[in-house]
């Protein structure tokens, strides 16, 4: 279940808010890891460590990471904040934060206060490389329109994790973030999807809400045994809520795995396990590859109970490339996998159009 070892910090890597990237060494060995400052310490040159390997030696989507889980330097850690609401609970690294909803929270009495989403806009991702492409073609069509991006348990859990949202943070592409589930290290905490869909329109005054899990998907190769399923449950909770969720559906032309081919699996099963409906934006492609899209649309059922939009999306590349900033999904770039970053683009465009005048 778990693998450590005990090494030294032989070099600080690099170091920003919350989170540190140490060279970890050992009598056999040299090796990355990440310290979370707020759950371990302040981590320094020649610290003594002990360190979790077990995603990188079973060859792991982590970045090829370890992480400190203590620092001999030590004796005593003590970083309690305010609020009793514990996540990974019953874990040895639970912690406390003080999320929106409980009493204690100067937010409390609004959440009783909620009646209706009345149209809310909802971009649902699956991947967390989608939330860069959305966030920054949104705010490229409208400049002054307040993006507030809740991140999902399904992935990572620390939400400092994420070089993409540091840097949509800095550079203001998103302006709030809420972490919910188990995950943690947002701007604001949630409990769950409803409560943070409350809080993005009234409490934060956002205009749109972008859900997706944090980097790292949990996937088996099994029809249902991956952790983006959850887009159907927040599709659901959306539309219960009263808002207008708009699905980013996966696509990829350069996916060796077939089941990924044209618009994938995960996105044909989570329609299938949506109760209710929403708007799916598939960007313009060439004319070979649209048609191989819209034969997976007319031969499955399941599309008919959606509405499917085919948006030119051509101008992301644009727009990414103004921003600065460079995307990657599963390690391929824009330029190997367009359709994909087109489709982001497809749903920044379709809500700046139709959701936000």
């Amino acid at each position: 279940m778990i693998s450590t070892y005990l090494g030294k910090v032989s070099k600080v890597i690099s170091k920003r808010e919350k989170i540190s990237v140490v060279e970890i060494s050992t009598k056999n060995e040299k090796a990355l890891a990440i310290n979370y400052d707020e759950l371990t310490g302040e981590v320094k040159e020649g610290d003594f460590v002990y360190v979790n390997k077990t995603a990188r030696l079973l060859n792991l989507g982590t970045g090829g990471y370890d992480f400190i889980v203590a620092n001999l330097r030590y004796e005593k850690f003590d970083n309690i904040k305010k609020g009793h609401i514990m996540k990974l609970r019953y874990t040895p690294f639970q912690i406390n934060l003080l999320t929106m909803e409980e009493e204690k929270s100067p937010y409390h009495k609004e959440f009783d206060k909620f009646r209706n989403l009345e149209g809310f806009p909802v971009i649902v991702g699956e991947l967390h490389s989608m939330v860069a492409p959305a966030a920054l073609v949104l705010k490229k069509l409208a400049p002054d329109v307040k993006i507030t991006y809740i991140m999902t348990d399904g992935g990572a859990l620390p939400l400092y994790f994420s070089n993409a949202i540091y840097e949509l943070k800095k550079i203001g592409a998103i302006d709030n973030t809420i972490t919910i589930g188990h995950a943690f290290g947002g701007d604001y905490e949630c409990v769950n999807i409803y409560t943070a869909l409350i809080a993005s329109k009234e409490i934060l005054n956002s205009d749109v809400a972008i859900v997706a899990m944090g980097p790292g998907i949990v996937g088996t190769g099994t029809k249902y045994g991956f952790s983006g399923v959850e887009q159907a449950h927040i599709i659901d909770a959306v539309n219960k809520m009263g808002g207008k969720p708009v699905l980013i559906p996966r696509i990829s032309f350069k996916d060796a795995r077939g089941r990924h081919q044209g618009i994938s699996h995960h996105t044909v099963t989570v329609l299938e396990l949506c109760y209710s409906s929403c708007v799916i934006t598939f960007p313009s492609m060439d004319s070979e590859k649209e048609e191989l899209v819209k034969r997976q649309i007319n031969s499955n059922t399941v599309f008919s109970r959606f509405d499917i939009r085919f948006i030119n999306a051509c101008d992301t590349a644009k727009y990414l490339e103004e921003a600065g900033f460079y995307v990657t999904t599963m390690g391929r770039s824009y330029e190997e996998e367009k359709e994909f970053f087109n489709a982001c683009g497809a749903a920044a465009i379709y809500v700046a159009s139709e959701l936000l005048n």
